[in-house]
């Protein structure tokens, strides 16, 4: 039996972390401008793909997900023949009014991750309501999905899940720094610090992080210790700050 097919627009590195999490359950079209960027796309997916130009391209009928950048947007819709059945994008900011200009049954804005590449995404999704069980199938294929009631969660969802990875790297680096300054060697700290990560996205999924916290942290402990160090350098606040500047960049872009 015969794969269903998902046509992607657009080859970056969001395009293939998408496509990697898919292949196994879809055959993947890719369309794009450059056929040599497209080669390059199938052999680092390692799975054969339709290759298709954007003067070849027709979206007539299928299931599309846009995967250009938001500033191109303008440029790529003109290029686009044909009416999709459903036109999903995972473009930033970018509204589903905005999507309009790619003439389309139904609309879904949706938001992975760099973990869709190891089908481990947190992907919101937003659009026509008769699209929510679809769309959710859809994107399962890559990780968890939470659909949400309006484009402004989306958004607030696009600085959490979306940006995350960013955040998160930006501890796990920072952590490994500070065991490094304190003596442990550069890899036993990488060692470390994935097995943590490992180990708490487990904790995390079934425990509220404040009782995490709360069940390491014993008293005059050097949890907390550490703890009050994150405190007197408002970590705290800056990762809310980030949620919040991430958000409002989302909301500026449209």
């Amino acid at each position: 039996m015969s794969k269903p097919t998902i046509t992607l627009i657009g080859n970056g590195k969001m395009a293939l972390s998408i496509a990697k999490g898919l292949s196994a359950t879809y055959a993947i079209e890719v369309i794009g401008r450059d056929l040599v960027k497209l080669e390059q796309f199938e052999a680092t997916l390692k799975t054969p793909i339709i290759k298709t130009l954007y003067s070849n391209a027709t979206i007539e009928g299928k299931t599309v997900i846009l995967c250009v950048k938001p500033a191109n947007l303008s440029e790529i819709a003109p290029k686009l023949v044909g009416k999709p059945d459903v036109l999903y994008s995972v473009l930033a900011g970018t509204s589903l009014e905005s999507l309009k200009t790619i003439d389309s049954f139904k609309y879904c804005r949706a938001m992975p991750n760099l973990a869709a590449q190891n089908a481990l995404s947190m992907t919101a999704l937003v659009g026509d309501a008769t699209l929510r069980d679809e769309a959710i199938k859809l994107f399962s294929s890559i990780g968890m999905t939470l659909w949400v009631e309006s484009e402004k969660e989306l958004d607030i969802a696009t600085a959490l899940s979306g940006s995350g990875p960013a955040y998160l790297a930006l501890v796990a680096e920072a952590l490994c720094d500070g065991a490094v300054r304190e003596g442990l060697k550069r890899d036993d700290a990488m060692v470390l610090m994935r097995g943590l990560f490992k180990g708490f996205g487990e904790l995390v999924s079934t425990t509220h992080p404040a009782l995490l916290k709360d069940s390491v942290m014993s008293p005059g402990g050097t949890t907390a210790a550490g703890y009050g160090a994150l405190e007197d350098s408002n970590v705290r606040n800056g990762f809310m700050e980030a949620i919040r500047r991430a958000y409002e960049r989302a909301k500026g872009m449209k």
